[in-house]
Order: C-alpha cells, then sequence, then structure tokens
C-alpha cells in the first residue's frame, strides 16, 4: 500500500512543529507543508524521503488544486492573528476554499483546528464569541458555522484545543508556555489567593499524539458527535480532565516546594472594584472571559482516551516538561 499523501498547513507553529515531527519520526506518509516561510522550520526536513515543504502562503492556495485532487489526508492548523482583513481571508474564507479543493472521493479525512473558546460548558456553540469576541475568535465561529455544507464535511474532523503548553529550543513556545517563568515567579504570593475559576489543559506533544491516531485510526465516515446548534459535525475537544485555578496553585506550589495555607477568595465584585478604581481598560472579549470564569467542557479528548499514554498529565508533568527544577519540602 502506497504511504497515504498528507497536506499541512500550520507547520510552522507550536502545535504544528510537534504534529509534523511525530508524522515523519512515526509514519511513512508523504508530507506536504505549507509554510509562509520554511526558515521558521525547526525540524529536520531532510530526515527521510517523502517530505516537501511548499513556501506559499495559504491566501495562494488556488495554486495548488491539482495537488490537493490527490491528498489523502489534510490538516489544517495555520491561522491568521493580524489585521481584521487577514484574520477573516486566512482564517475562513481561505480555509473554506483550501477544504472545497479536496476530492471528496479520494480524501480519507481532513483534520481541522478549530478553538474551545468558541463552544459552551455544552459544548455547543458559545454566543459571545460571534457577539464580542476578538477577530480571531469571531473567525474561528464563522469557518465552523460553513463548515457543514462542504462537500468534505462528512469527513471533516474538528478539533477544539483548550490551553495549550508547549515549545522549547527546538521549537516555538505556545504563549501559555511563555508565562511560566512568570507563574513560578509569583507562585510564592499566588498561594494565599482563592480564585473561582477552572479549565482544561494538553501539551502540544499530545496534541500530536491524538493527530497521529486519527490519521492511522481513521474515525467512521458518518457523524458521531452531538450537534452544535444546527452543525453536526466530528468534533473532539482536546484537553486533560478539568482543574480548578484553585488545584493548580497547589500543584505548581507543591512542585515548587512552597506550602499552601490559608487563601484569601478573590470574587468577580472585587476584580470589578479593582478595575474601576485603577481605570484598567479591557476589551469586552476579556471582560466576558473573567466573569465567565469556568471554560470546562462535556467529554474532553487526551491520549489516554485512545489508550496512548499522555506526555503531560498534570500541571508538575507540564513544568518538568518546559525545564523548571523540582523542590521539595524539608
Amino acid at each position: 500500500m502506497a504511504p497515504k499523501r498528507i497536506f499541512f498547513t500550520g507547520a510552522s507553529g507550536c502545535i504544528g512543529h510537534y504534529i509534523a515531527e511525530t508524522l515523519i519520526d512515526e509514519t511513512d506518509c508523504e508530507l506536504f507543508l505549507l509554510v509562509r516561510d520554511r526558515r521558521k522550520l525547526k525540524f529536520d526536513c531532510n530526515a527521510r524521503p517523502g517530505i516537501k515543504v511548499i513556501e506559499a502562503d495559504l491566501r495562494e492556495i488556488e495554486r495548488f488544486a491539482a495537488l490537493l485532487k490527490t491528498i489523502d489526508v489534510a490538516i489544517l492548523a495555520a491561522n491568521a492573528w493580524g489585521g481584521p482583513q487577514e484574520v477573516f481571508d486566512v482564517n475562513v474564507v481561505k480555509t473554506i476554499r483550501l477544504l472545497n479543493l479536496l476530492d471528496p472521493q479520494v480524501c480519507e479525512q481532513a483534520i481541522y483546528f478549530s478553538t474551545a473558546s468558541i463552544l459552551d460548558r455544552d459544548n455547543r456553540l458559545l454566543k459571545q464569541a460571534s457577539e464580542i469576541g476578538t477577530d480571531y475568535i469571531r473567525s474561528k465561529y464563522d469557518c465552523l458555522t460553513q463548515l457543514p455544507r462542504l462537500a468534505i464535511a462528512p469527513k471533516l474532523t474538528v478539533l477544539f484545543p483548550t490551553l495549550v503548553f508547549g515549545g522549547g529550543p527546538n521549537k516555538p513556545i505556545s504563549h501559555l508556555s511563555s508565562g511560566i517563568p512568570t507563574v513560578v515567579k509569583w507562585a510564592g504570593i499566588a498561594r494565599w489567593l482563592k480564585v473561582d475559576a477552572s479549565f482544561h489543559f494538553l501539551h502540544a506533544k499530545d496534541i500530536a499524539q491524538i493527530v497521529r491516531h486519527l490519521i492511522t485510526t481513521p474515525p467512521p465516515p458518518n457523524p458521531v458527535a452531538a450537534a452544535i446548534d444546527d452543525i453536526l459535525l466530528k468534533q473532539l475537544v482536546l484537553g486533560n480532565p478539568a482543574l480548578t485555578a484553585n488545584q493548580l496553585v497547589r500543584a505548581s506550589c507543591q512542585y515548587l516546594g512552597k506550602r499552601v495555607y490559608w487563601q484569601m477568595p478573590i470574587s468577580s465584585w472585587l476584580a470589578d472594584v479593582i478595575i474601576k478604581i485603577f481605570d484598567i481598560q479591557m476589551a469586552p472579549w476579556d471582560r466576558f472571559c473573567m466573569q465567565y470564569r469556568h471554560f470546562t467542557y462535556r467529554d474532553p479528548v487526551s491520549p489516554a482516551t485512545y489508550g496512548l499514554v499522555p506526555y503531560c498529565a498534570t500541571i508538575a508533568d507540564v513544568l518538568r516538561a518546559s525545564g523548571v527544577p523540582e523542590k521539595r519540602r524539608h
């Protein structure tokens, strides 16, 4: 059997690097990596035969129409974060165009990366994401609403990453991981505070494990997930089991060798008072997120879901993988 032909956008990003390395090291798939600047690729593109880097902008996707007709699996992880025009052109218009260029008779599956920020706690569309979300958030919302109408929809799997850790010397660092040094620095103060909030997280290496599993063990062609409003698609929220903010603080402090004693509750009304006193300017979406607080979802998926061993299942694992030295209390 011939190796699968994979068209992959977003390989130069944090998650993209982990996926690319996993596919290079653990499969014989023929890879076509669409990137704007090949100099951003920190993995070995010559590690084995069958790796082709295509240096182009996603907005030029029509140039590769003939190639896309021959693709077995498409992985869409590229995103634009710039001005409104670029964000909606790349994240919506050209993403939809790429999916339309795939041949449903040839393509086994398409894997599209969205974001869990556009879902509510029941995994349904969060209306505030469309009304007051950032350009990026609204573009992801808009794109998702168009997916069910595509010919490739029955073979489409939508991934909704939650908070993503990852990166290092040979990979771009995720926004979340870039803040770990600051968290470690202020852990001594944070241990005295109690915040009512919760979330999921997953390491980018674990996301790569899931993508590899989906490629080698494709889900059935019929929709298997509950509908998001009127949208019926295969959907997977990527994340470890939910963690509260207080569990985060305690786990971090335990890893750093700091004791947690009495904690002062920080309520939402106190935060509002502080914002008003210091005249802190907040965008509507940021204020909504602060008040929403519990970004949790139903049935999150991690490598353990598929019987695989997670790379980072706990906060201690994340700190260890980030190079933070563990300290034990004496």
